[in-house]
């Protein structure tokens, strides 16, 4: 029995209500809560869903971490091997050596040893510019797609252009794919509901239409693939929650004096050799890391007292949450239900790095939802992304300045364990025979081993 698995980003009760194509799957077979982990970010309950262990295990801790060997916050690596643990295919293909797997945009895609791989994959030319593009294996099925769907559209994909037109790219070559290979196992990273429900709140009207956008673009594919014969599987690794306070840490660690800046034509950059402790800032967690020991009861004690805070995770507190693991923080910070977390540590604006005002998901250490928007106080901001995409496009090394430095318009955020049902995951199946009415993140790869041997 062949299986495909989608992973609607945000898919939640609350969102389902809009969607009657993909809520279909679950009246022919059935829906179940899902726990999922901390942290509720996509690197690390992809590699949960994949390998049956918790961060504590497979080592994705967030998005991103401090690699204390180089030295250097890395966010949105790509290489499966950074994930620990037997992964789902190649569990199953110890009793199947024939099983053929496709992933289509899911996480830490390069260097897996799966069948067919899409990702997203820019050029990043010598002098700076960067083109939209993707890595495809085998290499002839980028030329194909290009050829039938046009440039993998980078642009939609993340940053104030992000929208319906990176999905309907990844859903047509999803099409494409199993049309072509029929793969045993498709996994498919559906974005979608990500981008509004962050910039909005889920409770927008905006959050509302992109869940009906979505199911109809979802819709033929799900069409095409039942009348296939092949099992269904849609879930979410996280539920978006509304909130309205960022919260900066790193400027808290500053004010403390312990963390340090270094200055390079007039923009400061983070210092992570001689900060005493610095933050990598992931949505609602925020991982903290201490160079001496001796530091950490007052890195503590600076971070209870800032608002916005509802929990520090000590190395035991990490433990009881599956999170302790060698590229974790000494301390991780939550932050309450109303609250996230900024990854800025400058204390004006006028020394920022030329980055924050940019989309630049490599650089940052930590991710930034301000990237979403193109900045609300620059009157002229629209003008002037309009010069940078043409300069560009002809080839002309640039910036494009347009990201704000102010967050206040961030409505919507994740990270945290939800607290309200209709706000947290949930799992589809096409399968009733398969009907359970939860499951716990861990529990996927087995369910979906059981998926593949019906």
């Amino acid at each position: 029995m062949s299986v495909v698995v989608l992973d609607v980003v945000g898919l939640t009760p609350r969102a389902l209500a809009d969607m009657p194509r993909l809520s279909a799957v679950a009246d022919a077979g059935f829906s179940a809560e899902l726990e999922t982990v901390l942290p509720a970010v996509t690197c690390s309950v992809q590699s949960t869903f994949l390998t049956g262990e918790l961060p504590s295990g497979h080592g994705i801790v967030g998005n991103g971490w401090y690699d204390r060997d180089m030295g250097e916050v890395a966010f949105w690596r790509q290489h499966n091997r950074l994930v620990g643990g037997e992964k789902l295919w190649q569990t199953a293909r110890r009793t199947r050596p024939d099983l053929t797997v496709a992933n289509i945009c899911w996480w830490y895609a390069m260097g897996a040893d799966v069948d067919v791989t899409i990702t997203p994959r820019p050029v990043y030319h010598y002098d700076g510019r960067k083109s939209p593009d993707c890595y495809t294996n085998p290499p002839e099925l980028r030329d194909a797609l290009t050829a039938e769907l046009g440039v993998f559209p980078l642009f939609d994909y993340w940053g104030p252009r992000a929208g319906l037109a990176s999905t309907r790219w990844i859903v047509d070559a999803a099409r494409r794919v199993v049309d072509r290979y029929d793969p045993d196992l498709t996994l498919v990273y559906v974005p979608h509901l990500d981008y509004d429900l962050q910039r909005h709140g889920p409770d927008s009207a905006q959050a509302r239409k992109a869940a009906r956008d979505l199911d109809e673009v979802l819709g033929p594919f799900l069409d095409e693939t039942l009348a296939r014969g092949a099992t269904v599987v849609a879930l979410s690794e996280y539920g978006i929650t509304e909130v309205r306070r960022p919260v900066d840490i790193n400027r808290a660690l500053r004010r403390a004096g312990l963390l340090n800046v270094h200055v390079q034509q007039g923009m400061e950059y983070l210092d992570p050799w001689t900060s005493r402790a610095f933050a990598t800032a992931d949505h609602q967690i925020a991982h903290v890391y201490v160079a001496d020991p001796a530091d950490v009861p007052r890195v503590h004690e600076v971070l209870r007292e800032l608002d916005g805070i509802e929990e520090v995770l000590d190395r035991s507190g990490q433990a009881e949450h599956g999170l302790d693991h060698a590229r974790s923080g000494e301390l991780v910070a939550i932050a309450a239900p109303d609250s996230w977390f900024t990854y800025y540590y400058w204390l004006d604006d006028g020394h920022a790095p030329d980055f924050a005002r940019g989309v630049d998901i490599h650089r940052k250490p930590g991710y930034d939802p301000a990237e979403l928007f193109f900045d609300p106080g620059d009157p002229l901001v629209m003008a002037r992304a309009a010069v940078a995409l043409a300069k560009l496009k002809l080839g002309i090394r640039g910036t494009m300045s347009v990201v704000p430095t102010d967050p206040g318009c961030v409505r919507g955020s994740h990270g945290r364990l939800p607290v309200n049902a209709e706000d947290a995951p949930v799992l589809l199946c096409s399968a009733p025979d398969q009907a359970r009415a939860r499951f716990h993140a861990t529990e996927v790869k087995q369910f979906l081993l059981s998926c593949l041997s019906r």
